[in-house]
């Protein structure tokens, strides 16, 4: 069990944290949040694009006052990107060096090149040795686990499992304080079961109505309250393929209702009007054949958001 400050010493006091940073979390992700302090669980994200599971992490890095260090994954992505690196042209350069100056001991030399400041530290391994405050652990957020491959998950449980490392030419690096991890998945495809079963899970859903109008007027207090009203009744619409007619390839998430409020506020609109909303289209839809599905319902889906209670 982690230290407990005033404002994480309970789910509501966390989520009242996390507001007061211009997030607001529900209660089953506050207390989701709240017990991967507690029990130093890393915590599994899951839930479409946009729906604000990258800045759960940034909003609990500021509550904690700890620093986020972000491994961003990609298909691809392998043990030494994540994990540290040596420098070779700093080594190199040493070797050079050390032959300039007459160095003789080849065991001697050969130590010095694999020294600890020759060592780059990836984000995983910044993240090990970052925590020194059990009241305010770094935050590792590793963002779209599911964009790498199956070898890398098993990589992440072994590390996530004790929080330590081996490096062959210095030995075991374990975390002092382990930060508090914040994995993230867009569900692209299956996640390992064990790598699941390491975290706690929560599912971030699409919000509703009235919460993503809070979370609008939160983040984009300049906006108009007509407007973000509005805004929020279409983004709910455009999630619904019965409502508009079609499924989107890309519904919209809170993302990209707040992009597309803050293009029509910096338009000048103080409603959502057909005339501006063509032209911001881009904000909130990303795919041509939605663009295209979105103009040929536009006067409709702008006439139910702003004729809805």
């Amino acid at each position: 069990m982690r230290e407990r400050s005033a404002e994480t010493a309970s789910p509501e006091g966390l989520a009242r944290a996390l507001e007061a940073r211009g997030y607001l979390a529900d209660e089953g992700l506050a207390t989701a949040a709240f017990l991967g302090l507690e029990m130093a669980r890393p915590l599994f994200l899951e839930g479409d694009a946009g729906v604000g599971k990258t800045a759960l992490a940034a909003a609990l890095a500021e509550v904690l006052g700890s620093e986020l260090i972000r491994l961003q994954c990609y298909e691809g992505i392998d043990a030494a990107q994540a994990l540290y690196d040596w420098d070779y042209p700093r080594q190199l350069l040493h070797l050079r060096a050390a032959e300039a100056g007459g160095a003789a001991d080849p065991a001697r030399l050969e130590a010095e090149l694999y020294d600890r400041r020759f060592l780059t530290a990836r984000p995983l391994l910044r993240a090990l040795e970052a925590g020194t405050d059990p009241a305010a652990p770094p935050v590792l957020l590793i963002d779209e686990v599911d964009r790498a491959d199956d070898e890398f998950d098993a990589f992440l449980l072994e590390v996530l499992s004790d929080f330590s490392i081996s490096v062959p030419e210095l030995g075991t690096i374990r975390a002092a304080v382990p930060p508090l991890v914040v994995l993230t998945s867009n569900r692209t495809r299956e996640v390992h079961d064990a790598l699941k079963r390491r975290c706690l899970y929560h599912w971030l859903p699409h919000p509703g109505f009235e919460r993503e109008l809070a979370i609008i007027r939160r983040r984009l207090p300049g906006a108009a309250e007509r407007l973000a009203r509005e805004v929020a009744r279409a983004a709910q619409r455009l999630r619904d393929p019965d409502a508009l007619g079609g499924e989107l390839i890309k519904p919209p998430g809170v993302a990209e209702s707040l992009d597309w409020t803050e293009a029509l506020h910096r338009l000048g609109a103080r409603h959502l009007d057909a005339d501006r909303a063509a032209r911001t289209l881009g904000a909130v839809a990303k795919y041509r054949e939605d663009h295209e599905l979105l103009r040929a319902r536009l006067s409709e889906l702008i006439g139910a958001a702003g004729t809805a209670p």
